[in-house]
């Protein structure tokens, strides 16, 4: 472990005081930001010492927690307390961090605003008539509220980058493998993955550092040795070099339609990396454009797989009915939202006889091709990728209704889940005075070089981040 939180930033007991002082500013009254589903007062830390000994943390609502429910936002597991831990949330702990609630989401982490929860919308603490992104919002809200330093979340398409970016936080998706999912309750298998927000790259960095590693609970979890991963302190200075890195700058994440301010942002934060000594060199990554067709042919497949076993027969929501069959059909119906019922039908139609080589086959085919052009890429001697997070800053609760244009608010992460590639997003400035965020992308288990790169643009931007 390389690092703790410095002293002047996690105090033990006065942070957790902090903590619930911030927690009950934001929970009471009209203006509520409804991030949390449930929470822990008289939560502790674990162990006496440890890099993150006495920082509250919060974590997602479909990580596994002892002493806490695990309902993923969702009526059929109102209630439900798991009877084992989540490899991360355990890690964190172990760390010494203070776990003091589970957050809100999406249902099931099908959605990227945060409105499909089945207790209610998660407001953006910069505008509380905003999302502040999905499906991991709840979390996201938490840190840039203040309520904590760190937070998990998990990713299937975009789910931690697309909240930073609206709440004006940094949050980093792993390589697949990366961090164990064990005790995550599944969405699509194949493109899940534990996530981490902090207020700063050095607090994500540290989270990240802390949950990451080899665990024998999940067979998809890398035998590879984590690296120091929290950036050294003149990483945020100005005058730190990033000479000999290149950096690629996709040019299908830069189309004419790209809102012009957006753009104007991400060309400065690459003129930043450049004053740093990074070389930025034009890149293509052909197949871009079929991404988000692709990832909402295979993440509802998986989906549709993974939620049959909530059937009212083993544990959660189970209707009374006169008959089985009956039983299962209300149960599924009066359980799941629209939103989880619309990704469970789709997943079972690509998936059906007739359907499946024109749909789900093909989508794995281009899967491969969007994976095998970020090999390519990497292979040139391109080191990192620099791209816009999302095309719109936060929109505002209940705009967008159709959902195909939900589902396109994720055009520039899904690539990194479809791929398996880590990828991060952080404050870059602002549009109409809402956050926006520029994306790392790094080759397999490379987080190290891509945090480095980002602290060093944290560092260069200072308060133009926000502005």
């Amino acid at each position: 472990m390389s690092e703790r939180l410095e002293e002047s930033e996690a105090l033990d007991a006065h942070t957790v005081a902090h903590a619930w002082s911030a927690y009950d500013r934001v929970k009471g009254g009209a203006d509520g930001l409804n991030a949390f589903l449930a929470i822990d007062r008289d939560a502790s830390p674990m162990v006496a010492e440890g890099p993150l000994h006495g920082v509250p943390v919060a974590v997602k609502d479909n990580l596994a927690t002892l002493t806490l429910p695990t309902t993923c936002g969702s009526r059929m597991l109102e209630g439900y307390v798991s009877p084992f831990e989540a490899t991360a949330v355990r890690r964190l702990r172990e760390a010494g961090a203070v776990l003091i609630g589970k957050t809100n989401m999406d249902e099931f982490a099908m959605g990227s605003s945060s409105e499909n929860s089945a207790y209610g919308p998660v407001r953006n603490p910069l505008d509380h008539s905003r999302v502040p992104g999905g499906s991991s919002g709840g979390s996201a809200a938490a840190v840039a509220a203040g309520i904590v330093r760190i937070a998990l979340g998990s990713e299937t398409g975009g789910s931690v980058r697309q909240p930073a970016a609206f709440c004006g936080i940094v949050g980093v998706k792993p390589t697949y493998g990366r961090v164990s999912r064990y005790g995550l309750v599944a969405y699509a298998s194949s493109l899940d993955n534990v996530g981490v927000f902090g207020r700063c790259v050095r607090d994500a960095a540290l989270g990240l550092e802390v949950i990451a590693g080899p665990d024998r609970f999940d067979a998809t979890c890398a035998d590879v040795p984590v690296p120091p991963l929290v950036p050294a302190r003149n990483g945020q200075s100005r005058h730190m070099p990033l000479t000999g890195l290149v950096i690629g700058k996709p040019r299908e994440y830069f189309p004419e339609n790209l809102d012009p301010r957006i753009a104007v942002h991400c060309e400065r934060a690459l003129a930043r990396l450049v004053e740093l000594g990074a070389e930025v060199r034009d890149v293509s990554l052909p197949s871009t454009d079929l991404a988000v067709p692709v990832y909402y042919i295979i993440a509802p497949a998986e989906a549709s797989s993974n939620l049959a076993r909530y059937d009212g027969v083993r544990y959660g929501l189970r209707a009374e009915a006169a008959d089985l069959g009956t039983m299962y059909e209300q149960t599924r119906s009066r359980g799941f939202g629209t939103e989880v019922t619309r990704r469970i039908l789709l997943g079972t139609y690509v998936l059906s006889a007739g359907y499946y080589d024109a749909y789900y086959k093909r989508a794995q085919a281009v899967r491969a091709l969007i994976a095998d052009e970020f090999t390519r890429v990497f292979a040139t001697g391109v080191h990192l990728l620099f791209t816009p997070t999302a095309p719109s800053p936060a929109f505002r609760i209940g705009e967008v209704s159709d959902p195909y244009e939900m589902y396109l608010s994720d055009i520039y992460t899904v690539t990194a889940n479809l791929a398996g590639i880590p990828a991060m997003s952080q404050p870059i400035g602002r549009v109409d005075g809402m956050p926006i965020g520029g994306q790392f992308m790094a080759p397999h288990f490379e987080e190290a070089i891509m945090l480095r790169a980002a602290a060093a643009l944290e560092g260069a931007l200072g308060a133009e981040a926000h502005q």
